[in-house]
């Protein structure tokens, strides 16, 4: 008899974190489904916007592509190189950490943690100086530099972490069998790491793609200019025309979409996987 009450107050358990978690979800999204409404309004004026679009006007769509188009191009350039830079950096730096005997290591990775915590103004100002020495100020160059700075303490906890877990003989037969330290890297620990690199090389997208403190602060003409740049613009120029606004705002978020939705078993894997050695 109590099993059988048991079961009856399980499934209503079950129904309950359902619903809560269908209502959670909706609110999240809300601003989302908000943001494409209006864009496929966009002759209604911001307070005239109907819930539910009547006929899907697709012309905001295509004066924003026209006009934030090639900021696209730049955002996505931009973004591929940081995660080149971010990569090349944050591999051979958490390798080293996980399995080479240095003394500091966790002094090492704790500050690496701490930078996360810098406010980005300050160090887009500290930036700003050395890049005009540099004369990367307005350069592709410059911009995947700084942008790569985002990703690299992350990319570099991460992957330390699926490092430690990979197992030592590993290493010592590749090295027994005449492999070099470089060519262990490459063609053994990186293979074996490729969740934790794909994980990795996304978040370094991410954070660069959504990028605005540094190409504000990094750039002073229209030369290279990324999306987050080009809307925040556009919102001053367009101000009356929020259909054209939201339809750019909804163009820059589908690249993030796509890769988060194509990548998310890697996700999951490369998370998950340095906590169980």
């Amino acid at each position: 008899m109590a099993a059988e009450n048991a079961k009856p107050s399980a499934g209503k358990r079950r129904w309950g974190s359902t619903v809560a978690g269908v209502l959670v979800l909706c609110v999240m999204l809300f601003p989302l489904y908000w943001m494409l409404n209006t864009a496929l309004q966009p002759e209604s004026g911001l307070l005239e916007v109907d819930p539910v679009p009547h006929s899907l006007n697709l012309s905001g769509f295509s004066k924003a592509l026209g006009d934030q188009g090639g900021h696209l191009l730049t955002s996505l350039v931009v973004s591929l190189g940081a995660v080149v830079v971010c990569l090349a950096i944050a591999a051979p730096a958490a390798y080293g950490l996980a399995q080479f005997r240095l003394r500091g290591t966790r002094t090492l990775v704790f500050g690496t943690l701490i930078t996360q915590m810098v406010p980005g103004i300050v160090i887009a100002n500290a930036l700003y100086t050395s890049y005009v020495d540099l004369g990367l100020v307005n350069s592709y160059a410059g911009l995947m530099l700084a942008d790569a700075s985002l990703g690299i303490p992350f990319s570099i906890v991460l992957m330390r972490s699926f490092m430690l877990s990979i197992p030592g003989e590993v290493i010592e037969a590749a090295q027994m069998d005449g492999a070099g330290r470089l060519r262990t890297f490459v063609q053994v620990v990186l293979p074996m790491s490729r969740n934790s690199l794909i994980t990795s090389g996304l978040f370094a997208f991410l954070f660069a793609w959504s990028d605005f403190m540094f190409a504000l602060t990094l750039n002073t003409t229209d030369d290279v200019k990324p999306i987050t740049l080009g809307v925040y613009q556009y919102i001053g120029a367009h101000v009356g025309d929020w259909g054209s606004v939201m339809a750019a705002s909804v163009l820059s978020a589908i690249p993030a979409a796509v890769l988060l939705v194509l990548a998310q078993k890697y996700i999951a894997a490369g998370i998950t996987g340095g906590s169980v050695k």
